[in-house]
């Protein structure tokens, strides 16, 4: 991923600022309540406002397309319920102002903007949210952008601060930085401009303005006559600064909604489907959030089907006797034996009714009908149907081959909406029988939206709460490998993982031990310590901090864990 870290800050339980690592995995400890979901909630808000436009976000949401191959929008219903600035706001302060950061690796931007940022090694993009003011009769006002700084390298670029329209006005701009330089040369080479005319820059600055559309500011567009003479030179500089500008922000910005958009995200109370999954609700608002969709992604997709299953039957892993099938509940061989008598009886019936006053407008439009009823349709005598029986038998006949018919109504019926009429079954492979899940155990239910969030996703940058749970031990244990195949094994997925479980973590720290000592098993992608951040989200009195603790090469802390390494096993034990 382009997007590295992200930093938050006078976010719920968070006060000062906190950097949380992206690597291809990411764990999240702490205690209850410390304010581990807190980390993804801000990544869901800033999903959200570059989807809605809405920083006031109450329920969250979370795009789902890429998994369903639909473009369909992912709610993330009650498990992301931020309630409003008023509720997310750092306690619940209406002065203060929520701020996000933004890390981005230069070497994977593409487009105008990457050539001049190429050799850079770190661009910070920062932004405030907070209660904007429009007007003495709007005291209330909405929550909007206050302010937006970006970074390069460590060194600040340029400073963008709210007015009071609700715009944003360059208030600095380093235009000394060589990255920020390279940009402007490019724009005023193309209106051949000399660089003793730099000077004209800071004067210019304070009448640049940009507009939020989404979350990231855009540098206003001016109409600007390129066709100057030398009197107008600054003219001719303000618009390539406003050029650069544009490519800057605008660059940047099409980068990081990019990224945020790849968002996914499973919350940590998984749905518990109906018996009959072909039947199940798909309006629910925590269809996504909830991992009801993925039941269908199964039912719908062969290759994630069958990795799931060898996941179930794994003698290592589930140890279950079940397989997943589809099954059909219109089979195609019931109802070719049974369509074409019926299908006769109905065109029977219903050119029989053309007799009872049908007007003629209508029957031509029946397309089984039209070409031989619009021939012969006013030859019918409404008021002695007895007398044109036969001729609507000869009628039927001639306009329906049974056969061909049914054939094609087969085919419409069952194979091209096979999906609508398959449903999902467990098979018990010791006896042959179908069961549903809800005939086995809560386990499979939820460790399924897990797994197909590890096995469906490309790319994505995926968010999960808890997926230990209802997991025996060593089931989160392989749950481990699962994520580091989806993360390093060509699926290219980033996984920011909340967690309590001990035993995932000590399979991610035995890989890279293996790694290292180059005795991983087969089929196991190489893991090194810069693939895996270990967070600890430690609350104080006065405010929450996320500690970062990196691992070595040998699968050890580099530094001690807070209270001790999952001290209370110990304490129990000793």
């Amino acid at each position: 991923m382009t997007l590295t870290a992200f930093r938050i800050a006078n976010f719920k339980a968070f006060a000062d600022t906190q950097r949380v690592p992206l690597r291809p995995i990411t764990l999240i400890y702490g205690a209850n309540s410390a304010g581990k979901s807190s980390v993804i909630h801000a990544l869901a808000l800033a999903h959200d406002a570059i989807e809605t436009g809405n920083l006031d976000a109450q329920r969250t949401q979370i795009g789902g397309e890429s998994i369903l191959d639909a473009q369909r929008t992912q709610i993330g219903g009650e498990s992301i319920d931020l309630g409003g600035f008023r509720q997310y706001v750092h306690r619940r302060d209406e002065a203060l102002q929520v701020e996000l950061g933004f890390e981005l690796d230069p070497r994977r931007l593409s487009g105008r903007v990457a050539q001049p940022l190429c050799s850079a090694r770190e661009i910070v993009v920062e932004l405030a949210i907070g209660v904007g003011i429009t007007s003495e009769s709007d005291r209330e006002g909405g929550i909007r952008v206050k302010r937006f700084e970006m970074e390069v390298d460590g060194k600040p670029l340029l400073s963008m601060i709210e007015r009071a329209d609700g715009l944003l006005i360059l208030s600095q701009l380093h235009h000394s930085h060589p990255v920020f330089r390279e940009l402007l040369m490019l724009a005023m080479s193309a209106h051949n401009i000399r660089e003793k005319y730099f000077k004209m820059l800071d004067a210019l600055v304070p009448g640049i303005t940009a507009r939020c559309h989404a979350l990231f500011p855009r540098v206003e567009e001016e109409s600007k006559d390129s066709e100057m003479g030398e009197e107008d030179r600054e003219d001719l500089v303000r618009t390539a600064l406003l050029r650069a500008l544009r490519e800057l922000t605008g660059g940047l910005g099409t980068a990081l909604e990019e990224e945020i958009r790849r968002l996914r995200y499973l919350g940590p109370l998984r749905s518990y489907p109906p018996r009959h999954l072909a039947f199940s609700q798909h309006h629910d608002p925590n269809r996504f959030a909830g991992g009801g969709y993925a039941w269908d992604v199964v039912r719908t997709n062969e290759d994630v089907r069958q990795r799931v299953n060898a996941w179930l039957g794994d003698a290592n892993r589930l140890k279950t006797p079940y397989e997943l099938k589809v099954r059909d509940l219109l089979p195609a061989e019931v109802v070719s034996d049974k369509l074409p008598a019926k299908l006769h009886k109905v065109l029977y019936d219903f050119a029989a009714s053309l007799l009872e006053g049908m007007d003629a407008e209508k029957v031509i439009d029946v397309s089984l009908l039209a070409n031989q009823v619009s021939e012969r349709i006013a030859k019918f005598d409404p008021n002695n149907p007895d007398g044109t029986i036969p001729e609507v038998e000869a009628l039927v006949a001639a306009a329906s081959d049974e056969g061909t018919v049914s054939e094609r109504w087969i085919e419409e019926l069952v194979k091209a909406r096979a999906e609508e009429l398959q449903d999902l079954v467990l098979i018990d492979n010791r006896t042959k029988t179908p069961v549903s899940h809800r005939d086995v155990g809560i386990g499979i239910s939820q460790v399924l939206p897990v797994l197909v969030s590890a096995y469906a996703s490309k790319n994505e940058l995926v968010a999960i709460e808890q997926p230990e749970i209802h997991l025996h031990p060593a089931l989160q244990t392989e749950l481990g490998d699962v994520f580091l195949e989806s993360a390093l094994g060509g699926a290219g997925n980033t996984f920011l993982i909340e967690t309590h479980s001990e035993h995932l973590l000590l399979r991610i720290l035995r890989r890279i031990r293996e790694t290292t000592d180059g005795e991983l098993p087969p089929g196991v992608p190489e893991v090194h310590p810069e693939h895996v951040a270990v967070l600890y989200v430690q609350p104080g009195r006065e405010d929450t901090e996320v500690l970062h603790i990196p691992v070595t090469a040998d699968g050890e802390f580099e530094r001690p864990w807070p209270n001790g390494f999952f001290a209370e096993r110990a304490e129990e034990l000793f």
